[in-house]
């Protein structure tokens, strides 16, 4: 199938089979999707937390818009931003382009130098409100890929992030959760939204030509 047809069977599921698992071939395909997302400057400033453990799924359901949809999932993806950025971090990316590529270390300084002007220049929360946004692009390409293998997703704003960050104990980690993405394989019988017809703005209000 094209992605377009893909894109076109998955929706925002509303109830999972807690008895249907997701294989773990299938979760590294959609991870490896995930990490070959673009970022601004290459920094990847995000990591992906994956939650398998139903009693760590039922202790982050406290606050969730959708518990059920959670507690259900195969597996949560927490989709967690850095808490700002650091010089120290910057370098350890470029050292690690570098040694990938086998150049030498500094060999991108100039512009290096220039974002950590950037951001030096901003506050924490300019530098999360920038890391969060990274995430958005990783959390599409997921679910592009989990409907290519016929895996249903759900995207969700709709939980305490309080909560998942200290079941997960991200503060220490220097990450706060974004988003969070529901895998699994749907409950035909209690997904209400699965009969129902997809519905999108039309092609000509949506795009605007000029």
């Amino acid at each position: 199938m094209s992605l377009i047809e893909n894109l076109q069977w998955r929706h925002a599921v509303k109830a999972y089979d807690p008895s249907k698992k997701v294989t773990e071939e299938n979760l590294n395909t959609i991870l490896e999707a995930a990490r070959l997302a673009p970022t601004s400057s290459g920094l990847q400033p995000f990591r992906i937390i994956v939650v398998e453990s139903q009693e760590l799924k039922e202790k982050m359901m406290a606050g969730a818009l959708n518990p059920e949809v959670m507690r259900d999932s195969s597996h949560v993806l927490v989709f967690a931003a850095w808490d700002s950025y650091s010089n120290e971090k910057i370098d350890k990316v470029y050292d690690y382009h570098t040694d990938v590529r086998d150049l030498p270390r500094g060999r991108f300084s100039s512009y290096t130098d220039k974002i950590k002007e950037i951001y030096g220049a901003q506050t924490p929360e300019e530098h999360f409100a920038h890391t969060a946004r990274q995430t958005y692009i990783a959390l599409g390409l997921a679910m592009a890929q989990a409907a290519e293998l016929k895996i249903d997703s759900t995207p969700a704003e709709g939980f305490s992030n309080e909560v998942v960050d200290e079941i997960l104990g991200l503060k220490e980690l220097g990450l706060k959760s974004v988003s969070l993405l529901y895998l699994g394989y749907r409950d035909e019988k209690n997904d209400w939204l699965s009969t129902m017809k997809k519905v999108r703005i039309p092609m000509e209000e949506f795009i605007i030509k000029k």
